[in-house]
């Protein structure tokens, strides 16, 4: 697949706070969704424009609340949530869950042109559907503490060209815990820092820098990092072929700017950051 690029935004409006009707986080099991049919297939994609120009989340959201509006029914992508046993921090895999789901997906379908749900999809790393969805997408994993058949789904579904997206830890010590898990699952590819200009980085927006995108608690105190997790990273787990499989942002939370996008006095810059290094997972984890 050729490389795109993002639609123009002609308009750009502030979102109302009485527009963001979505249910508070409720960690709890497996959210229903119908089958995907990604699974077998590559979406449509393409871009509304040529060229690459400025957007506004908040304009995004403004424009439709298409999680109430688009009908049910099977879709192309499903926004896959991991839910994944933890240590002491119990339901850490909910956090932010479900509005930045929501958020960010309800921008990507005025982004790119992908049939893809709306709506929440969590599911189990050891449940066999979980090879139905290409994308999987798993957040404080600092506390991770995953059992064998959660090893065990996580590493077929990977092999099998499944895709991580790993989000939201911080510091030294979360890094140790996670890396301590992620060698569990694979024990015999390294994890490498991964290049500006590997594909991913390009899939739909050109990224050149790695921003930190900090929780909106931390910016509201006046700093981007937390723990000593003072620069952010991107970096991936490939197999034995080159494929990246695995893609680990530390010391940053894309999360909390896809849940905080419509927030005025959250930075631009952040949350523009976050949907265009989301759409570039989801684009790239769909056509390789």
């Amino acid at each position: 697949m050729r490389p795109l690029r993002g639609g123009p935004i002609a308009v750009l409006v502030a979102l109302s706070m009485a527009m963001l009707a979505v249910p508070a986080s409720r960690p709890g099991g497996r959210a229903a969704a119908p089958e995907a049919s990604a699974g077998s297939r590559l979406p449509s994609l393409h871009a509304a424009g040529a060229q690459r120009e400025a957007f506004d989340p908040r304009a995004l959201l403004d424009r439709r609340r298409g999680t109430m509006r688009r009908p049910a029914g099977p879709h192309e992508f499903y926004f896959t949530r991991a839910i994944y046993s933890s240590g002491w921090g119990w339901n850490r895999w909910a956090i932010d869950y479900p509005k930045s789901d929501r958020q960010f997906m309800t921008i990507v379908n005025r982004l790119i042109s992908i049939d893809a749900s709306e709506y929440e999809n969590a599911i189990r790393l050891d449940d066999p559907d979980l090879r139905k969805y290409p994308f999987l997408y798993a957040l404080e994993v600092g506390d991770i503490a995953l059992g064998p058949a959660e090893i065990e789904g996580l590493r077929n579904y990977l092999l099998a060209g499944g895709f991580l997206v790993i989000d939201d830890f911080w510091g030294s010590w979360q890094w140790a815990t996670f890396e301590q898990q992620i060698r569990r699952v694979f024990p015999e590819h390294p994890i490498v820092d991964i290049p500006l200009d590997h594909p991913i980085f390009n899939a739909v927006y050109r990224i050149d820098e790695i921003l930190q995108v900090p929780a909106i608690g931390n910016f509201w105190g006046g700093r981007t990092w937390e723990q000593d997790g003072y620069k952010a990273h991107a970096r991936g787990i490939f197999d034995e072929h080159g494929r990246l499989m695995v893609v680990i942002n530390w010391n940053t939370d894309l999360g909390d700017a896809w849940e905080w996008a419509e927030r005025p006095e959250y930075p631009l810059k952040f949350s523009t950051f976050a949907v265009e290094m989301g759409i570039n997972f989801i684009v790239y984890a769909m056509s390789h």
